[in-house]
């Protein structure tokens, strides 16, 4: 907490509040309004809506024919992310009606979902059972399956709870099962203790924290990735670490707002020797490679303070 109040008394009161509106309104666990579809899930597949299978069809053969399926994974993810640059930003599309699904939509993307669903064409991809498209059910319930197992805690759908709500979560828990490998200490990352109760100090943004399981299973994890720490670069340092970052690294903007861990998600890309970040941002509307690089980016940002990386790994 040391570290956040520093920072808040910097800010001032007004630029904390501006902060903390701009991570309601745009955060990936963030009060949801309707979403643009409703997928029926991992539990009973009945199929996704046309125009997502005719993009996700179109990518994947696109992706076979330049043989981005012989790259490693992180190459990979950087040639079919830019494949993504212009898809609309579209936040909250994971909070549907009813029982937790995972929900596919590649029509709409917020910073999460772009880098969950560029995540996991990439290993569909990889996987061979790109070359399988006419068995259209069988594809769907192949991708859905590797979207499950990115979004979901030991890539398991079990209610709203198993969701990776916070990502330095979903950085750990893809790490723990190989998917990923946290770069922290490769890097020198700074350990930072910071509380993380964001969302349990907020439950009136969140419908699905009135059932009492799901508020408590938070509160949980909260303790858990709170008592944990994260390993990351404070944004001074980004420069001197970016020759040791590769394409279709995982890059996850650290928070300066109270009880927050990450503030925004992308992937880096090199383009013409410089380190930029592809991602879903707010401003702008619509996915993009920055316009300048990864540091001056984060250090723009007054609600961003570092980095954290992780990188992709071939399985």
């Amino acid at each position: 907490m040391g570290r956040m109040m520093e920072y808040r008394g910097l800010l001032g009161p007004f630029v904390v509040l501006l902060l903390f509106a701009a991570a309601v309104l745009w955060s990936p666990f963030e009060p949801h309004r309707p979403p643009v579809d409703t997928f029926a899930g991992a539990e009973e597949h009945v199929g996704w809506l046309d125009e997502d299978w005719q993009i996700f069809e179109a990518k994947v053969q696109w992706a076979l024919e330049v043989g981005t399926d012989t790259l490693p994974v992180g190459a990979a993810m950087a040639e079919i992310g830019r494949s993504f640059v212009g898809t609309a930003y579209v936040p909250r599309t994971l909070e549907v009606e009813g029982p937790e699904r995972v929900v596919v939509n590649f029509r709409g993307l917020d910073c999460v979902t772009f880098v969950e669903n560029v995540f996991a064409l990439s290993r569909f991809v990889r996987s061979g059972a790109g070359r399988s498209l006419t068995d259209r059910p069988a594809a769907e319930a192949h991708y859905q399956k590797l979207l499950e197992e990115i979004r979901y805690r030991d890539g398991q759908l079990d209610g709203y709870q198993s969701r990776l709500h916070y990502f330095s979560d979903w950085i750990a828990n893809n790490a723990s099962r190989m998917l990923i490998r946290d770069l922290g200490a490769d890097l020198e990352g700074i350990h930072n203790l910071d509380r993380i109760d964001f969302m349990t100090t907020h439950v009136d943004s969140y419908s699905q924290l009135a059932n009492f399981e799901n508020l408590e299973a938070l509160r949980e994890t909260e303790e858990r990735l709170s008592a944990a720490g994260r390993l990351f670069v404070p944004e001074a340092r980004i420069p001197a670490v970016a020759d040791h970052l590769e394409d279709g690294d995982i890059i996850a903007a650290t928070s300066v707002v109270e009880g927050l861990d990450v503030a925004h998600t992308g992937l880096a890309l090199w383009v013409e020797g410089t380190l930029r970040l592809m991602h879903a941002p707010l401003v702008g509307d619509s996915v993009q490679i920055s316009e300048v690089t990864l540091a001056e980016r984060i250090q723009r940002i007054e609600g961003q303070d570092g980095i954290i990386v992780a990188r992709p790994l071939d399985r």
